[in-house]
């Protein structure tokens, strides 16, 4: 892809963002899933790590190399002409300027980052750690000329027992997000908490993302709740998994 299609791609997908409160960004794994996607209207979309992963009978956290993942979303995003999205994960150990780069040689105009570091155990990486590494990549993409859309994750409430508890703490971690240059902010594993749903997108400024499930959950509740931007994480492929299943077993062969 060329630069200057990748950059209209970026400020499109930033303009995107702006026009659909909340913005739905299906997520995808392969040529199949991504162009029916966009026949079924949608103009932009992301690439799950997990999903792809699974694609690949590869694992989820990290089980693939960033080499590897550039060489499976390359197909996909030059095979549909909207704005894609990329999960890198925690950063698959490259620094700021070379994640981006890769990202943006892919054809990528935006990208996803968590603040569990797989190559390292597991890890959380302090609330200024994690701000000063999208800060990294706020830097990288403004340096490389395309606006890359930045979604800053946080895991920390689907690592703590009662996810109340840590509220406080996840909203200090989004805002240093916000700070460093986030366009977006993702504390996962909350879809189904109104309460925690709403007093994260009081927080801040910038979107906030959120996992659905494209059959049990409601776009509207999102709306209602000021979500600013949803992506589906593995839950699209689980529901494809759960209808694909339910198609086939009356093929299967029977026991005697």
């Amino acid at each position: 892809m060329d630069s200057r299609t990748t950059v209209e791609r970026a400020q499109r997908l930033k303009q995107l963002h702006a026009d659909h409160k909340p913005l739905v960004l299906p997520t995808v794994w392969d040529v199949w899933s991504a162009r029916t996607a966009v026949a079924a209207g949608f103009p932009a979309l992301t690439i799950g790590s997990h999903p792809l992963a699974d694609s690949r009978g590869a694992a989820d956290q990290e089980g693939q190399t960033f080499e590897e993942v550039l060489a499976a979303v390359r197909p996909i995003i030059a095979a549909v002409d909207v704005p894609v999205s990329v999960d890198l994960e925690s950063g698959y150990g490259q620094k700021p300027a070379d994640l981006v780069a890769g990202l943006i040689e892919a054809g990528g105009v935006g990208l996803n980052v968590e603040d569990t570091v797989h190559s390292e155990g597991g890890r959380v990486r302090s609330t200024q750690e994690h701000a000063s590494y999208v800060a990294g990549l706020r830097a990288a993409a403004d340096d490389a000329g395309v606006p890359v859309w930045v979604n800053g994750r946080t895991d920390l409430f689907a690592h703590a027992e009662n996810p109340s508890g840590v509220l406080d703490e996840v909203i200090e971690r989004l805002r240093a997000l916000e700070q460093a240059g986030a366009d977006s902010v993702y504390p996962v594993k909350i879809q189904d908490d109104d309460e925690l749903l709403a007093a994260v997108t009081a927080a801040v400024t910038v979107p906030v993302n959120t996992t659905a499930h494209p059959v049990k959950h409601d776009l509207e509740r999102f709306r209602r709740l000021g979500i600013g931007r949803i992506t589906y994480g593995p839950l699209l492929q689980f529901a494809l998994t759960d209808a694909m299943t339910d198609m086939l077993k009356p093929w299967a062969p029977q026991g005697v």
